[in-house]
């Protein structure tokens, strides 16, 4: 019972997490404008959002900590043993491939369906790392945490428990890509959730599944920060 309790509140917080900006993201914009006032205003907006980023997740990040190390019973969901540290770091980053291969599949259907290549959504947080390099501490290691914590625990985790996997994990994971309001890529995300989700469920450990996200991130966040001298140092071997 105190962990469907844990459960809950973590998902609340989470919930009120992603609310928040509409009470303290234009306090935090006046106030650094203050300190700033030399910034324009596209940069103070971009600026504002990836402190705001990394303060608002950092802050859940210590209440779901806080929460989860007083329910010892939080993370016991399945029956047998934990698949070994080791073994689970390798099926994380084993994971990462699978997931990056499984959003070229979902991106090969999105194309056939006729829908633009490219993430608004991705596009948008690059833009507030590339002026704030802060919200990249949040947006490839404290999000990544975050998100396994609410989607493959608390929901994939309770249902699985009283349905089955497929059930659990589709669930799950189509809430997951609901979350990041990025509707026209619906499907990549689903499908990274559906992955991330048996990677929990196959080793029964969360580590699995934030190594992977973690690297998923990472990757995506290098990449397109960095696409030019990249593409120029591609080009230079060609």
């Amino acid at each position: 019972m105190k962990s469907k309790k844990t459960a809950l509140y973590i998902l609340l917080i989470y919930i009120a997490m992603q609310l928040s900006s509409f009470l303290f993201l234009r306090p935090l914009f006046h106030f650094i404008k203050g300190r700033y006032p030399e910034m324009s205003k596209n940069e103070l907006i971009l600026t504002t959002q990836g402190w705001y980023i990394f303060i608002s997740m950092a802050i859940t990040l210590i209440i779901f900590l806080i929460l989860v190390s007083r329910d010892q019973n939080f993370w016991k969901i399945y029956r047998g043993s934990k698949a070994p540290l080791p073994l689970s770091i390798l099926w994380g980053i084993i994971g990462f491939f699978m997931v990056f291969m499984g959003q070229s599949i979902g991106s090969m259907i999105e194309s056939t369906l006729g829908i633009h290549q490219g993430s608004q959504n991705t596009a948008n947080l690059v833009s507030i790392a590339d002026v704030a390099p802060i919200a990249i501490l949040a947006i490839v290691f404290i999000g990544p945490i975050l998100e396994e914590f609410v989607f493959r625990r608390v929901i994939f985790g309770s249902l699985v428990q009283t349905t089955n996997f497929f059930v659990a994990a589709s669930v799950s994971s189509i809430v997951f890509a609901l979350i990041h309001l990025d509707l026209p890529h619906i499907i990549i995300y689903a499908i990274s959730g559906f992955i991330f989700a048996f990677l929990y469920h196959k080793t029964k450990r969360i580590i699995t599944s934030i190594i992977a996200h973690m690297m998923l991130n990472g990757f995506v966040t290098v990449i397109q920060l960095y696409q030019e001298p990249i593409k120029k140092f591609l080009e230079q071997y060609q």
